[in-house]
């Protein structure tokens, strides 16, 4: 059952985020196999683009670009170097670890996501919201320590 929080549709997506993300892992180890993990970023990110530019098309959802606000295109250019940088690392770490140990110690990003937002966007987590986001950065050392 989906939580009433959800009402907007959000933790459906989140959750099919999570799922896909978990299929990326799997994939990747598989496909990292005899290949730079560069290179294989650099497939991934190719193929990405052309399924979003084919789901952006087929939608309806193309707009002009450059109708947008020199304020979105920064943070949207920052965002993107953040995911280029990410998965750079993230499929090096794939590479030559295993993905039951790198995919929970990528997903520390969820507690870096919380401060951060905290810090910089005026979000407030509930003391429940931040005993579960503690229990995620706890779960994570656990599993990255031998």
């Amino acid at each position: 059952m989906i939580p009433t929080t959800a009402g907007s549709g959000w933790f459906l997506w989140a959750l099919l985020s999570a799922v896909f993300a978990a299929l990326t892992a799997i994939f990747a180890k598989i496909g990292l196999a005899g290949v730079n993990s560069d290179m294989a970023t650099l497939i991934r990110t190719v193929i990405i683009l052309g399924v979003l530019g084919a789901f952006v098309y087929a939608t309806g959802r193309w707009t002009d670009p450059r109708a947008l606000a020199p304020r979105t295109w920064l943070f949207l250019v920052l965002s993107g170097l953040a995911t280029g940088a990410s998965w750079t690392c993230y499929f090096r770490a794939l590479k030559i670890g295993d993905a039951s140990r790198v995919a929970p110690v990528d997903k520390l990003s969820l507690l870096l996501v919380v401060v951060i937002a905290y810090l910089f966007l005026g979000e407030r987590p509930t003391p429940q919201e931040w005993f579960g986001i503690l229990m995620v950065g706890a779960g994570v050392l656990v599993l990255a320590l031998k």
